[in-house]
């Protein structure tokens, strides 16, 4: 399986904070516990868990610390020479019923309620250069084999091709295009509220993924 010789993978992952309509987010919780979680369970071999933060519930106001932080990975890449860094987003659909996999970003910004800045865009590129609003990108990830592995691992889980319009999809649509700027790999992952799957389950189903991930080619 691939090539001879120790291949790490650093994974970065990111949730987000509260936002209307949701007074508490899944996934603030489980990016904050994460690295504590996956230390008591025992890593992948191979897996360094890099920077766990947890960005604002806002789009065009939370760019620069987006940025920020998609940068700080890749100036630890250059000093630590790890061989791969994917970036993993974690977002809440409270009104799923079990854990989606996204397979793309669309280039607009049709927000249904103000994000936590008080931006309420509709119909707008979150890339103008990139072109329409119908402009896709996808991730270079294995979606459906990230899918089929986590649910052989007993998760309610499914491939989507529709991250929304909201906060998640124009996060998922400025990773997606810094990672193909700078040869790493991105991946948003819908989760529900912890009333639907309960916090335990979610944080096994993050170890989880974080372990599909690292046994990748």
């Amino acid at each position: 399986m691939g090539s001879e010789g120790p291949s790490t993978v650093t994974i970065h992952v990111t949730g987000f904070k509260k936002f209307h309509g949701v007074s508490e987010n899944p996934t603030e919780t489980i990016v904050s516990n994460l690295k504590e979680y996956v230390k008591k369970k025992g890593s992948p071999k191979g897996l360094v868990l890099g920077s766990c933060s947890i960005l604002e519930t806002a789009g065009q106001g939370a760019v620069v610390p987006l940025y920020q932080t998609l940068r700080s990975a890749i100036s630890e890449q250059d000093s630590s020479n790890s061989s791969r860094i994917i970036w993993v987003h974690f977002g809440v659909n409270s009104g799923a019923t079990r854990f989606a996999i996204e397979h793309q970003a669309v280039n607009e910004a049709t927000f249904r309620c103000p994000d936590e800045m008080g931006w309420k865009p509709q119909k707008v590129p979150i890339i103008p250069s990139d072109g329409g609003i119908s402009h896709i990108r996808e991730t270079s990830l294995p979606v459906e084999d990230i899918t089929k592995a986590l649910a052989k691992k007993g998760f309610e889980v499914m491939t989507s091709d529709d991250a929304g319009r909201f906060v998640c999809n124009y996060v998922y649509y400025h990773s997606l295009r810094f990672a193909e700027q700078n040869g790493i790999k991105s991946l948003f992952v819908h989760v529900p509220l912890f009333l639907t799957i309960d916090e335990d389950t979610q944080m096994q189903f993050a170890a989880s993924l974080l372990e599909v991930l690292t046994s990748l080619n």
